[in-house]
């Protein structure tokens, strides 16, 4: 048996930090993977509150990294020992989205995330995992395409980071935007997938980068990561003024997941500029914009799910990225906590008090 962080109800504030909960035995084409460290991401919170679907109870956690401690017998691409960073969104490599280049968007996986239990309980009720996962926990069990190997001397607390916060925010410069060198970039929200986005706007060279967030101690970590200038609400028009000549940012990503920080990113984008959604929202918090302005100003609205990111091809990209100095990974870790201190992370990340906490198992 293993520790695990269990769901029981969609809006309890605390999880049921329990010992007693096992991984289901790997199928054919699953892998069993002994978690080693595991990142505390908004949207375990969203999973917590119902902006995001669960079927409870539930282990929550998607971003995580560990080793391959058991394979199916049809796994081609990991074996036992291996060191591998957690893919919340396999892809199955056939259906008309995988075929297009876009395995981001596939769906072959999500009937089993809210179908197939992944863990039982001690008492013997089965539990599902947040996304298809559940990596606040000590064990579990995925399909295979929902594991990339990794090389071994990559910290296990960096490699969990790479399993959604970097790729998302990362992504969504590289992939999602494609920013070109000399741009000008804004980013509203300055957590830790937003200082993902500033990290990439950057690396691609992006000559201004403005990190927008109402909260102004996050604003020297965004310089930290990259951002040339920050900005609350209350000054953004003069700021966009000053670093645009008020004619507004070639890409604004906009990393919030509110429907507000939309319009924000909307105004704060030139005629003909992109606004790139990464902020993961409610079903009910919807968007209002004029068809005329839709036509006549020109303006891109882009979804970068997951950065538009292809794992497989990805991670060892932002790996020789790391190697290389230009990706900060340990500076995106506030807090590296212990399994028993996770009800403490959710409030902390609540409160917006820290970047990206990590739960490092022993």
């Amino acid at each position: 048996m293993a520790r695990a962080a269990v769901l029981h109800a969609v809006g309890d504030k605390e999880l049921d930090l329990r010992d007693d909960v096992t991984a289901v035995d790997p199928g054919p084409d699953q892998v069993k993977i002994r978690i080693r460290a595991t990142g505390v991401c908004h949207s375990d919170l969203s999973t917590m509150s119902g902006v995001l679907p669960s079927v409870p109870p539930a282990v929550i956690g998607h971003e995580g990294a560990g080793i391959v401690e058991a394979v199916g017998d049809r796994v081609p691409n990991v074996q036992v020992g291996d060191h591998v960073v957690v893919n919340w969104t396999p892809d199955c490599g056939v259906c008309p989205e995988c075929l297009r280049g876009e395995p981001y968007l596939c769906m072959g996986f999500i009937g089993q995330a809210f179908s197939e239990p992944r863990f039982r309980l001690g008492d013997g009720t089965p539990a599902f995992g947040m996304a298809g996962a559940g990596t606040w926990a000590e064990e579990l069990v995925m399909p295979y395409q929902g594991v990339i190997k990794i090389a071994e001397d990559v910290p296990f607390e960096y490699a969990a980071l790479l399993g959604c916060g970097i790729p998302t925010g990362v992504g969504a410069a590289f992939n999602t935007a494609a920013v070109k060198p000399g741009s000008k970039v804004a980013v509203v929200g300055a957590g830790g997938v937003g200082l993902s986005a500033i990290q990439g706007a950057r690396i691609c060279g992006a000559s201004t980068i403005l990190a927008v967030d109402p909260n102004e101690a996050k604003h020297p970590a965004a310089k930290q990561f990259g951002a040339t200038h920050t900005a609350t609400l209350e000054n953004l028009e003069e700021t966009k003024g000053l670093l645009t000549l008020g004619q507004g940012f070639d890409q604004v990503f906009e990393v919030v997941g509110k429907s507000a920080a939309i319009t924000t990113a909307w105004n704060l984008t030139r005629r003909g500029g992109d606004v790139i959604v990464v902020g993961a929202g409610a079903a009910d918090d919807n968007w209002q914009m004029s068809a005329f302005s839709l036509l006549f100003e020109g303006k891109n609205v882009k979804a970068s799910l997951y950065g538009g990111s292809d794992l497989k091809r990805d991670i060892p990209l932002f790996v020789d990225l790391w190697r290389a100095g230009k990706l900060d990974l340990d500076g995106l870790i506030s807090r590296r906590i212990r399994f028993e201190d996770l009800n403490d992370a959710v409030r902390a990340l609540e409160k917006g008090d820290v970047i990206r906490q990590v739960v490092l198992f022993d």
